[in-house]
């Protein structure tokens, strides 16, 4: 693609013959017109045929390129580069991030930055973020600690702030602080792009997580939503505890991982035709667990009974302690002896770390088996041949929906009650041929629809219960909302209108 000039987002051969007269860019590219749509269909001729890391590459490049081509692709099918662009196939290239490593994308500050973050802020182009996600690298998924090399993880959970909640790219910022790794490959490997030296801990650490909050907010308002990701347990909590309520913050790994789960118990019971305090949980994994057990109590208010999740069996499974297979085929095999309709949810990610296949539960539970996993499984067929579609409890129906009230009606202080107030709303969409299907979330390909009326409720939920700082209220929230939503479609740089000859260019569209 062109860069024409500096403040001119790049779309090549889409620029009409107008724009190019008037952009000083007539001669510099080919005669023929490209529509944003044919440019897609570029796109996915190269796509196709591709291994996952290279599509990965494939599509950050593009990103780089061309940000709104970047995001009309996304959109026009979520369910198909989801997968690349984050689980699983960001863990993939996050191992492989010194060979898939091609630009500077996002911001690196190391614990060497201590007393110059504010500087290093000032650095970054954009003015108004509104959205910042940052990781210390430590515990990438359920790959453990890469350092650096997780920067992968803020850029893909942002590029789906705006695929899947339409958050403005230029609103978001990713953050690494390289504090060093534990990692010893890393450490001796050449193409490692970050500190090579045992992590930093104690109180030098806390200081410098001390000083990137309060930064943050000297800058970019007290109203910048900065979403804690993939740190270890030990730090997650803690961090949570401590800025929860100084700061608009929630760590994506307990809160929406939580949110995402309700929702799916939720949506079990509409199968399993009984209320929650019917059930007995048992979780896998005693780390993220603790912020599921959190979330999970529900107000008397609420239509559910006041219930505490402990570590007991064999009712409903949830694992997120990324062993892949700890689910053993005499647990699943129990759990359907004990219950008509066993719950399994298989929850972390990458789908090599996940509790157990989609295939194992529906085979093993002689298709009773009510499952739902961190990242995508293919459609199961049994040999009755009934099929079943997995669920993905995936994160991504939390956080951009999430992320988009917060930001819209300017949340300071996020609780857990609106990612109550959200699994309720993404239970909500789940209908009777959806669970049919053996999904226990709304399809992906309509997760845009699903985010924006998740930030519709949290608007509302804000409004009514006196946190949003925007004022006055908006008498229609979704239209509200809606004007918050950031567009992939090209903008038009003709300033007047010329009467040019209909075939002075030769026009290809769809």
């Amino acid at each position: 693609m062109l860069d024409v000039c500096a403040s001119t987002p790049l779309q090549g051969m889409a620029f009409t013959l107008q724009e190019r007269l008037q952009l000083g860019i007539h001669g510099l590219l080919p005669p023929v017109y490209l529509s944003q749509d044919v440019q897609v269909l570029r796109i996915m001729k190269s796509y196709k045929g591709r291994n996952p890391l290279d599509k990965y590459i494939l599509l950050m490049t593009l990103q780089d390129r061309n940000e709104k081509l970047f995001y009309r692709l996304l959109t026009s099918d979520v369910e198909e580069f989801m997968p690349i662009v984050y689980t699983p196939t960001v863990g993939l290239a996050c191992q492989q991030y010194g060979l898939a490593f091609r630009r500077p994308r996002g911001l690196f500050i190391t614990i060497h930055d201590k007393g110059h973050i504010a500087t290093m802020l000032n650095s970054w182009p954009e003015e108004n973020i509104k959205a910042i996600v940052v990781t210390d690298g430590e515990r990438i998924l359920g790959l453990g600690d890469l350092g650096s090399y997780g920067m992968g993880i803020p850029v893909g959970k942002l590029a789906l702030y705006t695929a899947c909640g339409g958050v403005p790219p230029q609103q978001c910022l990713p953050v690494l602080l390289d504090v060093g790794t534990d990692n010893q490959a890393l450490l001796e490997d050449p193409l490692y792009i970050g500190l090579k030296h045992k992590r930093i801990r104690g109180k030098e650490y806390d200081d410098l997580i001390d000083e990137f909050m309060q930064a943050v907010t000297d800058k970019y308002g007290m109203n910048c939503l900065i979403q804690f990701e993939d740190f270890a347990n030990s730090n997650a909590f803690r961090l949570l505890n401590k800025y929860r309520n100084r700061y608009c913050t929630f760590n994506d790994d307990i809160q929406g991982t939580a949110s995402v789960a309700v929702a799916g118990v939720l949506a079990a019971l509409k199968i399993t035709k009984n209320k929650l305090s019917d059930h007995t949980f048992v979780f896998q994994g005693a780390g993220e667990v603790r912020g599921q057990t959190k979330i999970c109590v529900f107000c008397s208010h609420t239509p559910y009974s006041l219930f505490y999740l402990f570590f007991i069996f064999f009712f409903l499974c949830a694992g997120v302690a990324a062993i892949g297979g700890a689910f053993t085929e005499k647990i699943i095999k129990d759990m359907a002896s004990f219950n008509e309709r066993p719950i399994i949810f298989a929850l972390s990610n990458p789908t090599s770390k996940a509790e157990c296949t989609a295939e194992q539960c529906y085979q093993l539970t002689e298709g009773r088996g009510i499952f739902a996993s961190g990242s995508p499984f293919n459609k199961v067929t049994l040999a009755d041949g009934r099929s079943f579609i997995p669920g993905q409890g995936n994160n991504a129906y939390v956080f951009p929906g999430v992320a988009l009230g917060v930001i819209a009606c300017g949340v300071r202080q996020i609780s857990d009650d609106i990612f109550l107030t959200t699994a309720e709303a993404i239970a909500d969409m789940v209908t009777e041929e959806h669970l049919a299907e053996g999904r226990l979330y709304p399809p992906l390909n309509s997760i845009r629809e699903v985010s924006f009326k998740i930030a519709v409720k949290v608007v509302d939920y804000a409004y009514r219960h006196k946190i949003a700082s925007l004022y006055p209220e908006p008498k229609d929230k979704e239209a509200f909302v809606l004007s918050h939503v950031y567009s992939p479609d090209y903008d038009s740089f003709v300033q007047d209108t010329y009467d040019w000859p209909q075939d002075a260019m030769k026009v290809q569209d769809v």
